[in-house]
C-alpha cells in the first residue's frame, strides 16, 4: 500500500499501516454482511487513502475464504473489465477478476428473484468449462484455447455491494469485481475454439435487442482473458482446475434488470440462453 494518494478520483483518510490493516479486514466483513443484508456499503477507495489493487485482491480472498470455511463450493472464475463497452461504462482500464459458487450458478430458462440483488446488471458472455488444469504463470492463450472442453452460452449477473454501482477499479475488485450470479446454457455451442474471435452475440432485454458484439470485443480473443486469469492466479500459487468454469467477459455493456425482466444472450444460429426475473 503507498499512502501517498488514492485510487479513484476521490482520496480516502490517510492513516497508519496498521491501522490501515484493520480497515481492509473491516471492509472484507463489511461487503460478507452487505452479501448478505443486501445493504451496500460507501465505497472503499473514499475511506483510505492509497488503497491499491492489491489490497483489494486482498479483501477479495479474505471473503472467498470465509466462504469456502462455511462449506460452499467453487464452481468457477470471473473475468471482467475485459471490453472497451465496459472499462468506459465503469471508467477503468484494467481487466479484474472474482469467484463463484456452485450455488451461484443457474441453468437456461431460471427464474431468478430479482430481490434477491441489489442493483443487478446482466452481461453476455462466454462460458468456458476447462478439460485441463491450467497453472500459471507462463500460460500462452494456445494453451489456454487446449485447455478449453467446451464453450457455452452464459449471462453474468453483476451486482454491487457498493452503494449505487458508485465504483473505481479497487472498489469492484474487492467486492468480488461485482459479481452476482451466473447462467450457463444447458447445450455446448457448436463452435470451433479457433473461432470465438468472430462469433457474434446480442444481448436482448425483454423480447428487443439491446447491445451486440463479437468475441473480439473481450480483449481481441475471449481466449486472451483466460490465459490472463491463469498466469495471474498462477502467481498466487493458484491454478484454475480441470472441470471449472471459467466466464471470459462481456461482449456488451452491461444492463440494469428488474423483477419481471427477462434477458437473453442470442449467439444466434450458435444458440442463445435466456433468463428469466420475478
Amino acid at each position: 500500500m503507498s499512502l501517498s494518494g488514492g485510487s479513484g478520483t476521490e482520496q480516502g483518510v490517510s492513516v497508519s499501516p496498521a491501522i490501515a490493516k484493520n480497515l481492509l479486514q473491516q471492509f472484507a466483513d463489511e461487503l460478507l454482511e452487505a452479501t448478505e443484508t443486501l445493504v451496500p456499503v460507501a465505497p472503499l477507495r473514499t475511506r483510505l487513502e492509497g488503497m491499491d489493487v492489491a489490497d483489494a485482491y486482498g479483501i477479495q480472498d479474505a471473503q472467498l475464504r470465509h466462504h469456502l470455511a462455511t462449506g460452499r463450493v467453487l464452481a468457477g472464475r470471473k473475468v471482467g473489465l475485459t471490453s472497451p463497452a465496459m472499462q468506459a461504462q465503469l471508467g477503468v482500464d484494467s481487466p479484474d477478476f472474482g469467484f463463484f459458487f456452485e450455488d451461484m450458478v443457474y441453468g437456461d430458462g431460471a427464474r431468478i428473484p430479482a430481490a434477491g440483488f441489489i442493483a443487478p446488471k446482466v452481461e453476455p458472455e462466454f462460458g468456458f468449462v476447462l478439460k485441463e488444469t491450467l497453472a500459471g504463470p507462463g500460460v500462452s492463450v494456445e494453451q489456454a484455447r487446449d485447455a478449453i472442453g467446451e464453450v457455452y452460452a452464459a449471462i453474468e449477473i453483476i451486482d454491487s455491494r457498493i452503494s449505487n454501482w458508485d465504483i473505481a477499479l479497487v472498489d469492484t475488485v474487492a467486492d468480488n469485481a461485482s459479481c452476482g450470479a451466473i447462467a450457463v446454457g444447458s447445450t455446448p455451442l457448436n463452435v470451433d475454439v479457433a473461432d470465438l474471435a468472430s462469433v457474434a452475440c446480442a444481448l436482448v432485454i425483454d423480447g428487443h435487442p439491446a447491445e451486440s458484439g463479437t468475441g473480439a470485443a473481450v480483449m481481441g480473443d475471449p481466449v486472451a482473458p483466460l490465459a490472463w486469469l491463469a498466469n495471474v492466479l498462477g502467481e498466487q500459487g493458484v491454478a484454475l482446475e480441470a472441470g471449472q468454469l471459467v466466464l471470459p467477459g462481456s461482449f456488451t455493456r452491461a444492463l440494469p434488470v428488474v423483477a419481471d425482466s427477462t434477458a437473453t444472450a442470442d449467439f444466434g444460429d450458435l444458440g442463445s440462453l435466456t433468463i428469466h426475473f420475478t
